[in-house]
């Protein structure tokens, strides 16, 4: 399986190649808007896939056909384009709670956006009846939520090839 993913992938990359520039910014807008879709569809959050398109084109400097975006769709445009043209870059907490804040554009429902959460309470995945609930999972506690992503954060940027930690912005 893994040779004919392989063979698979090098024929769509040979493809690719051929590609004219017009043809390359419309797959490039077609993948991160299927990413940026899929994603909030994990969250129950449904985008309107020409509004997420229009927004990575309004976002990249291309021509868009002027419609109005909702914040949640220009936040996970801009989300997307930050992290195409920096994926190369180390990570830093700054540019999860920078994303954050893109993701949560127009939530009102979320009390801390830009910061890692600071409530008290047990955040959980819960189903079933309100007299016994079934618990599914349980985050970790808001006190250490800093320090498991630093832990997060460090080796994700020593996963890079090469292992090496660099500085960002």
């Amino acid at each position: 399986m893994e040779q004919k993913f392989l063979q698979s992938a090098g024929e769509v990359i040979g493809a690719v190649r051929h590609f004219n520039e017009d043809d390359n910014r419309q797959l490039r807008i077609e993948l991160l808007s299927d990413e940026a879709i899929k994603t909030s569809e994990i969250e129950g959050e449904f985008l309107d896939r020409a509004s997420v398109q229009s927004s990575l084109r309004r976002q990249f400097g291309l021509n868009t056909d002027g419609r109005q975006i909702r914040p949640q769709e220009r936040g996970v445009a801009e989300m997307m384009v930050d992290v195409y043209r920096n994926w190369h870059e180390p990570l830093h907490h700054k540019d999860l709670f920078h994303w954050h804040t893109m993701l949560m554009a127009g939530n009102r429902y979320i009390e801390t956006v830009g910061a890692y959460r600071q409530h008290e309470a047990a955040m959980q995945i819960v189903s079933g009846r309100l007299d016994k609930p079934t618990i599914h999972f349980e985050a970790p506690a808001s006190r250490q939520v800093a320090t498991e992503m630093e832990s997060f954060i460090v080796w994700f940027n020593q996963s890079w090839p090469g292992g090496k930690t660099h500085f960002r912005r």
